[in-house]
């Protein structure tokens, strides 16, 4: 069983980096970021974007400033 385990949370360790890697966990990390602002008061007038309404935002900034990317 400890066996099992062990390869679970080395399963669960590649899927994190990749989703990092590949920016797949940038939504939540918004979100962690937005909290942390809104306990010091500091964005209290941006309301939360949904996550569809953050993906959609940065698909329109990286459209408008493109940079050095594969596709």
């Amino acid at each position: 069983m400890a066996l099992l385990a062990g390869v679970r949370k080395g399963a669960r360790s590649v899927a994190w980096f990749f989703k990092g890697v590949l920016g797949e966990d940038a939504y939540e990390k918004y979100v962690a970021h937005h909290e942390a602002d809104a306990a010091c008061g500091t964005r209290a007038e941006h309301p939360l974007m949904t996550e569809r309404e953050f993906w959609r935002d940065q698909t329109d900034r990286q459209d408008a400033n493109p940079q050095g990317r594969c596709c």
